[in-house]
């Protein structure tokens, strides 16, 4: 029995939007929902739930796109919170009142299976006929009117990327609310229906066909419902029914019954050709060869694209600093907290948008071009030994230029435990903020002692590092962490399309903003903390005490008062306290409070230090020669190339980042996050202690 209309007027109605992958089901989504959607994940899982809201005839409802599934068999834990939601198990979900299912135009008879399953759920639902244009294109030609009588509800042709559908599918949603139909039912043979009505009698036909036909059910059956299912198996294979086939084979049979005379293909052959550039684009020489090119062009193009607009953002918020600066002069702690703290944690959010853009920029026109899938089936091949498949590469790939906007691309991992792995790994590739770490330490130790040549080969040693030790990690964790079960990798290869604006333009849109309100709230309060640890407390009488008997003068008295600060501050006194255990790896006190400062970002280790040393600021070449000559409480180098070498090796492994622990946590929870900055520092620690000591040796 159908659910009771509700009153639209009221407030908004909750409706799910489901369908295979490669339906433009999302696509259809964002179209209705337009600015309105919110992003989170659902009670107790990693599984991103998206909702926006849609005004229809009479009222407004609720939409909330689910993840895209086959069937309603159970496998992976997005599937799961498919079936969960439209069942209406799900804690803390509203029970759905109805159900928009999203069907490619020109492969209706797959499509329409997963429709049948929901039929039997008794929820009001619409179809809607998506990519009718790529229908047309193939000569699929579909009566819409015979077709909606035989399934017995609302069908609406649509073209999500252009708009075209979407009033008459409003309208329709409203129509359904109103007066809700019923998806025609599966007429099951005898044997069939007599195992079905064995099953307990409170349960909906969706139920009883879930026990009996799902094999690995989403959770385990009580043992009442598990006897009974196993008795009605056992009476359909003395009956000559196979369990594991009967439901495809007749709801199949059924999904003919309601297409025969309904749809016609002029050119049916034709429509099933697959492309010959497939044949190149998949290759495993020639494919992988096109893929690494076009990933080095995508990820060059994000950091030569948005170096700019980073030094753009960058000036425009140091020239900010100085004139607020200005006119907070003679109020010293409000102009560092406003300066240093305020407009500093801001500039840390804003200036990762471009990269965001950009990477979501390319991820849209590869996604709707079709390109993206085939890189993933050519990828699962390199892959699938570590329990990934083909599409976690990409977000390893593109955490070379940054870490954050790669962990929002695992969005595109439909299994929430690869898309987990794939999260605590990426942050080892060697980012474009370790870059002026390993400048400023190969620059004073490498290259005077062994050369330009060893130089550049420890730089590139330094990016290789993190991706040589993130595979077998990634093995590690899910293996024995996650215990990810292998799941064949099953993939739908999409027709190539040409990207619309439109849809690329929204997609960098929700991204970025999503960004900013999410992860940046989180990165914007590391900022304001870091501050005050390396504010506070401020000794009264400490810069008297520095320029007694001090020679300096000007500029480099007040370099060596903002050192004393620095030294005396919380962060600086919890350096020295924590040293003994940096000391393994070749760390004096110095060094340790600059590794403890660069929480929120890894480059700040440099001005840390600068201030430390008490260099001019961005005088690197003065910092190098500081660091060369600095001493120990014992007169020995405090800097030699093993300790250099060491620092690299240690911000390579380490999550020194507050954005991408802020990413992390906001993707995976704050139990995966700390996870990740625990395994990830220890990592650090524990190889720079290796390096350190092996370099003593030598």
């Amino acid at each position: 029995m159908s659910p009771e209309a509700p009153v639209l007027a009221a407030e908004p109605v909750p409706v799910a939007v489901v369908g295979n992958p490669n339906t433009g089901k999302s696509t259809l989504f964002n179209a209705l929902t337009g600015a309105t959607q919110q992003v989170g994940n659902y009670p107790g899982v990693t599984v991103e739930r998206r909702q926006g809201t849609c005004r229809i005839e009479g009222g407004t409802t609720t939409l909330v796109d689910l993840p895209g599934t086959y069937s309603l068999a159970a496998v992976s834990r997005d599937e799961r919170i498919v079936v969960d939601v439209l069942a209406g198990r799900l804690e803390g979900e509203p029970r759905l009142r109805a159900v928009v299912v999203v069907i490619d135009a020109a492969n209706l008879r797959r499509n329409l299976f997963l429709a049948s399953q929901i039929g039997e759920l008794g929820l009001p639902m619409v179809l809607a006929l998506n990519m009718s244009d790529e229908a047309r294109q193939k000569e699929v030609r579909i009566d819409l009117e015979a077709f909606a009588r035989r399934v017995g509800v609302p069908v609406v042709p649509t073209v999500a990327t252009r708009g075209e559908g979407l009033d008459e599918l409003r309208r329709a949603i409203g129509r359904a609310l109103r007066e809700p139909g019923s998806f025609a039912p599966v007429p099951w043979p005898e044997p069939l229906r007599r195992a079905l009505d064995a099953l307990p009698g409170e349960l909906s036909p969706a139920e009883r066909s879930r026990a009996l036909f799902d094999l690995e059910p989403a959770a385990p059956l009580p043992p009442e419902l598990g006897e009974a299912a196993d008795r009605a198996r056992r009476s359909l294979e003395e009956a000559g029914f196979d369990p594991v086939s009967a439901e495809a084979v007749h709801r199949y049979r059924h999904i003919d019954t309601l297409l025969d005379g309904v749809v016609t293909r002029a050119k049916p052959e034709a429509a099933r050709r697959p492309y010959a550039v497939d044949r190149f684009l998949t290759h495993r020489f020639w494919g992988l060869l096109v893929f690494c090119l076009l990933m080095f062009l995508v990820f060059s193009s994000i950091y030569w694209l948005a170096k700019p607009l980073m030094d753009g953002i960058d000036g425009l918020f140091g020239a900010l600093g100085v004139e607020v600066g200005s006119w907070l002069e003679g109020r010293p702690m409000v102009q560092d907290m406003v300066v240093k703290g305020v407009i500093e944690g801001v500039r840390s959010v804003v200036i990762f948008l471009p990269q965001i853009l950009i990477l979501f920029f390319f991820i849209a026109v590869l996604e709707d071009t079709g390109y993206m899938a085939r890189a993933a089936f050519l990828m699962d091949k390199v892959f699938g030994w570590t329990g990934l498949n083909g599409k976690s590469f990409v977000p390893m790939l593109s955490s070379f230029a940054c870490a954050v906007p790669a962990i929002l691309s695992t969005r595109t991992i439909e299994d929430p435990k690869a898309r987990l792995s794939t999260i605590l790994v990426a942050p080892l590739m060697s980012c474009s903020a370790r870059l002026p770490v390993y400048i400023l330490l190969i620059g004073a130790f490498i290259e005077p002692r062994f050369g330009a040549l060893w130089a550049g080969a420890t730089l590139f040693a330094m990016h290789l590092l993190g991706l040589v030790v993130a595979v077998p990690i990634a093995f590690l964790i899910n293996r024995f962490l996650l215990k990810l079960r292998t799941i064949p990798f099953l993939l739908e290869m999409p027709p190539y399309r040409r990207p619309t604006a439109r849809n690329v333009l929204r997609r960098m849109y929700l991204s970025g903003r999503e960004f900013v309100m999410r992860a940046g709230t989180v990165i914007f309060a590391f900022s304001i903390l870091i501050w005050a640890l390396t504010y506070f407390p401020r000794p009264e009488g400490l810069a008297a005490w520095v320029a007694k008997d001090n020679p300096a003068e000007g500029e480099e008295l007040e370099r060596q008062v903002r050192t004393a600060y620095l030294e005396q501050s919380l962060m600086g006194r919890f350096g020295k306290t924590v040293q003994p255990v940096f000391a393994p790896a070749g760390f004096d006190w110095k060094m340790t409070v600059g590794v403890l400062a660069a929480f929120p970002a890894r480059e700040v280790i440099v001005s840390t230090l600068g201030i430390l040393y008490a260099v001019e600021e961005d005088d690197e070449e003065g910092l190098r020669d500081r660091l060369k000559v600095a001493r120990r409480a014992d007169g020995s180098p405090a800097y030699t190339p093993a300790v250099a070498l060491a620092v690299m090796v240690f911000f390579a492994f380490c999550m020194q980042c507050g954005s991408t622990v802020a990413v992390t946590a906001r993707e995976a929870g704050w139990k995966w996050a700390s996870f990740a900055f625990a395994y990830m520092t220890g990592l650090a620690w524990a190889a720079a202690v290796v390096v350190y000591q092996a370099g003593r040796a030598v």
